[in-house]
């Protein structure tokens, strides 16, 4: 029973962090004049300074614990996970718009589900099989009419946009599984300090970004658009990596990571249901078979993950 329980709180923080989540989707949209790499420096300056302030209290004692390779983890697990995911991420959205990039995304849970399935102890792959490829026909409705029609302009700036979506993919498989390998190695430190440390390391990193991105920045916004500019950066600052990422971590260490993998669908149901609100439309027939067929296939992957023989909670 605490092991149906354990299962239950980590989809419930899954289904949190995906909400959460879902939101970086629409940033990009709501600030258009401002470019992606100004949007990633601004949102992980305001990550890094809650960051801090959360974590200075417990500074002295989470120190101890840290040694080179957990700060060497820090480093490129921020890097690749935060400042250039967003970056590639957010050049998508601006490109093609809220569903391609939710799309790609949503390749995610294969990708790491497949990974996953290599540990010792993990559920066999054979067992995923149904859950993969309901997720993959969920995505590939959102495909088939993400990227048809246009005209050549928009079909390259689409293209485009696929290219820094596929880019955000690889750079978030790595990050997912480096950083569930390494909350399970964690004794002293809990997934909430980790994520809090992680913000740290991706705040240092976004003041040397801040540079670039504002020498290269083109200019004419008005004091209303870096009203809402900084508004948009530090809401999704703290709901998406400071308490997104503390709902996630706490899923990491309650779920194994073949399920992981699927939770990561939250975020692509969210982040699409965010578009069509912003779009003020509702799904087409494709999507709204998309959005079911997801469904579907992380109530098989939780299924696969049930022992045999035993009774649904």
């Amino acid at each position: 029973m605490a092991s149906g329980r354990n299962t239950v709180l980590g989809i419930g923080c899954g289904i949190v962090a995906g909400a959460l989540w879902g939101l970086v989707f629409l940033a990009p949209e709501l600030v258009r004049e401002f470019s992606p790499l100004q949007l990633s420096a601004a949102r992980y300056l305001a990550y890094g300074a809650f960051a801090v302030v959360l974590v200075a209290p417990r500074w002295h004692r989470l120190s101890r614990h840290l040694g080179r390779a957990e700060w060497w983890a820090l480093i490129w697990l921020s890097l690749l996970g935060n400042i250039l995911y967003y970056v590639l991420l957010a050049s998508s959205v601006q490109l093609s718009g809220v569903a391609l990039p939710s799309l790609v995304i949503g390749f995610l849970p294969v990708a790491v589900t497949v990974i996953g399935s290599r540990q010792s102890g993990a559920v066999p792959l054979r067992r995923l099989v149904p859950s993969l490829l309901l997720g993959a026909a969920g995505i590939l409705c959102i495909g088939w009419e993400a990227l048809g029609g246009g005209d050549e302009s928009s079909r390259t700036a689409r293209l485009a946009g696929l290219l820094c979506a596929v880019g955000a993919l690889v750079s978030w498989t790595t990050y997912a599984v480096g950083n569930s390998r390494w909350l399970g190695r964690l004794q002293h430190v809990s997934a909430h300090e980790w994520s809090l440390l992680t913000g740290v390391v991706t705040g240092a990193q976004a003041v040397l970004l801040a540079v670039p991105a504002m020498l290269m920045a083109s200019g004419g916004q008005d004091g209303e658009a870096w009203l809402r500019f900084t508004a948009v950066a530090a809401g999704v600052g703290i709901l998406a990596s400071i308490v997104g990422n503390a709902f996630w971590n706490r899923m990491s260490r309650l779920l194994p990571l073949t399920l992981v993998g699927q939770m990561i669908l939250f975020e692509t149901l969210f982040a699409l249901l965010y578009g069509f609100l912003w779009a003020q439309r509702w799904p087409t027939v494709a999507e709204g078979l998309a959005i079911l067929l997801v469904i579907a296939s992380v109530t098989s992957c939780v299924a696969a993950h049930r022992p045999r023989g035993q009774a649904p909670d």
